[in-house]
């Protein structure tokens, strides 16, 4: 089929390059000049994927309505902050037609503290829209290593088209209706790995990690059942899987956020020499948010908002922490 990838980050670029290699007739569009023309020139994403030669059918525009013409699938790959502005330029290059979008984005919309199917939704009404997430760094992806995603969406169909579409000897996926959930496992397990890479930069061992990653998939499953999902959702790819990739994998880049914090530097340093995006900082305020909208306990999340945005002393959240009332262990 025809496809657009909206957005040439890592992970873009490595699904753009996937589906040309399962066959698909594929244009991607990146915001960075340099970007689109390395890729049309030299078939190599210089910027976010450097050292990784592209299949050379993979064409490469900086104009959205260019991409998305004629196309049966679109994806959805910008940061978080920016699907909505991208899905309204998708909207407008689509003309009205009806595609099936999916959703790779990992994070929550800030100011709205929506899910990013629900942003693409509202601008992109009468298109499928389907979330695909689970453990997946992009050079391994990239690397044709072994892998495993969840395509999600209420319509089975969308679902089932999008897992043809992705699935191939390297990437296995999965479907699933829990929107909300794996949505949620996606977004929140940022939150948890930068509070890992905290632990790893402080120098703590394994109890402590092993202590976080429990108790933050815990916080991420009330989250998750008091806004409806199913709790199994967050045993699975998109919840406990992509949980512990991110809070334990040297690629991650929340968790190498965490240990630079934890080093003694300050996230506006840390974030200006950046290209990348750590989707866990913002996502961090919009959880606490949402834990309090919908009456539920995120201790972690709230301690590393206040690591990230009022320079509370990372040794003072853990210590915090462990001297909250004690209580019996609760999943929901």
């Amino acid at each position: 089929m025809r496809a657009a990838v909206i957005g040439a980050g890592s992970w873009g670029t490595t699904l753009a390059e996937l589906l040309a290699r399962n066959g698909h007739e594929v244009t991607i569009w990146a915001r960075e000049a340099d970007v689109v023309q390395s890729i049309g020139d030299r078939h190599v994403n210089e910027l976010f994927l450097p050292d990784a030669p592209l299949d050379v059918r993979l064409r490469a525009t900086g104009t959205i309505a260019e991409a998305v013409a004629g196309t049966e699938l679109v994806v959805s790959a910008p940061p978080s902050h920016g699907v909505r502005d991208v899905g309204r330029q998708i909207a407008a290059g689509l003309g009205g037609q009806r595609v099936l979008v999916v959703s790779v984005s990992k994070g929550l919309e800030p100011g709205t503290d929506q899910l990013l199917t629900h942003v693409l939704g509202e601008e992109l009404p009468g298109c499928e829209i389907v979330a695909l997430s689970g453990p997946s760094f992009a050079r391994e992806v990239y690397a044709r290593q072994p892998t495993a995603l969840v395509a999600a969406c209420t319509h089975p169909d969308a679902a089932g088209a999008t897992q043809h579409a992705f699935s191939n000897s390297h990437l296995r996926v999965y479907t699933s209706t829990d929107v909300v959930g794996v949505q949620l496992g996606g977004a929140l397990k940022n939150v948890i790995a930068l509070a890992a890479g905290i632990l790893v930069g402080l120098g703590l061992g394994f109890n402590t990690q092993a202590a976080l990653i429990t108790r933050g998939l815990a916080e991420i499953s009330r989250l998750g059942a008091a806004m409806g999902a199913e709790p199994m959702t967050f045993a699975g790819l998109a919840g406990m899987g992509d949980l512990l990739l991110t809070a334990t994998g040297s690629l991650s880049r929340n968790r190498s956020l965490g240990i630079e914090l934890a080093q003694g530097r300050r996230l506006a340093d840390i974030l200006a020499e950046r290209r990348t995006v750590a989707e866990g900082v913002q996502t961090a305020r919009t959880a606490v948010d949402l834990g309090t909208r919908h009456g539920v306990e995120l201790p972690i999340a709230r301690e590393v908002t206040l690591v990230l945005f009022e320079d509370k002393p990372p040794q003072q959240a853990i210590q915090d922490l462990m001297e909250r009332t004690l209580k019996a262990e609760q999943w929901r």
